[in-house]
């Protein structure tokens, strides 16, 4: 399949075709699968303190035959402070207690990892890059021909408001930040970024000039988390010509 090559001004320059890689068929249950796996790598560990909620002099007096024992008191049996004045017989540790632990708090030893072959991986990548050229899944984007590809002096491009200009000439738009609606604001999300279209090259110093709502990465960069945002393939994609050629050496 023969696409144009564009120049930064958004003319035509020549032409290229599609390589084995942009043939695979679009595997949308391999492409989630992979996205989740990516995605549950990124997590950090979390956990609540081992110690939280235990430290109190509290102490168990149920037992019956017991000195001081709660027997025959009319109150539960369970954990209560001793010998403390106004605190006496206050219930701590328990879950349902006030200051007490966490029923089932988070450990840092629970492993988030999720395992996908290497086969399953390499099938995904191809899938997922076979999907930003294929027009049922990105012409709710784009209405163009996809994928974009653009001559490789994009890559010398230092400045964001250079690169701002070439996505203008392109005719794309850039993704869009919006405030929040509801308790979101306050909680360290106040914006929503929508996803705007992604410039992948091989090198070079535009890779420091990525506008905002844009991403512009090296093709050995390229994961599941870009090319399908949120596990839904069919991103819009600028390659540059060299870009273009080393996808196409990835399905050989």
């Amino acid at each position: 399949m023969k696409i144009p090559i564009l120049a930064l001004d958004g003319k035509q320059k020549g032409e290229t075709s599609l390589g084995k890689a942009f043939s695979t068929p679009v595997r949308t249950d391999i492409i989630k699968r992979a996205f989740l796996a990516e995605a549950a790598a990124r997590r950090q560990p979390y956990g609540t303190d081992p110690l939280a909620g235990k430290r109190t002099s509290a102490h168990y007096h149920g037992l019956r035959h017991y000195r001081y024992t709660m027997m025959n008191r009319e109150m539960a049996r369970m954990t209560r402070i001793h010998s403390q004045g106004y605190l006496n017989y206050t219930a701590r540790i328990v879950p349902q207690a006030i200051k007490g632990r966490e029923a089932h708090p988070p450990l840092v030893e629970r492993n988030w990892k999720l395992k996908v072959n290497k086969k399953e991986r390499r099938m995904a990548l191809l899938s997922a890059l076979a999907a930003t050229a294929a027009k049922e899944f990105t012409s709710p984007r784009y209405t163009g021909a996809v994928p974009i590809v653009l001559e490789d002096g994009f890559q010398k491009l230092t400045k964001t408001k250079d690169v701002v200009a070439v996505v203008r000439a392109l005719g794309l738009v850039a993704g869009s930040r919006s405030i929040r609606a509801g308790r979101g604001k306050t909680r360290g999300r106040k914006y929503r970024s929508q996803t705007g279209p992604l410039f992948i090259v091989k090198e070079g110093p535009v890779l420091r000039a990525a506008p905002p709502g844009c991403d512009v990465l090296a093709f050995k960069d390229v994961d599941m988390h870009v090319l399908a945002p949120g596990g839904r393939p069919g991103r819009l994609c600028v390659w540059t010509e060299s870009a273009l050629k080393e996808a196409e050496a990835l399905a050989k």
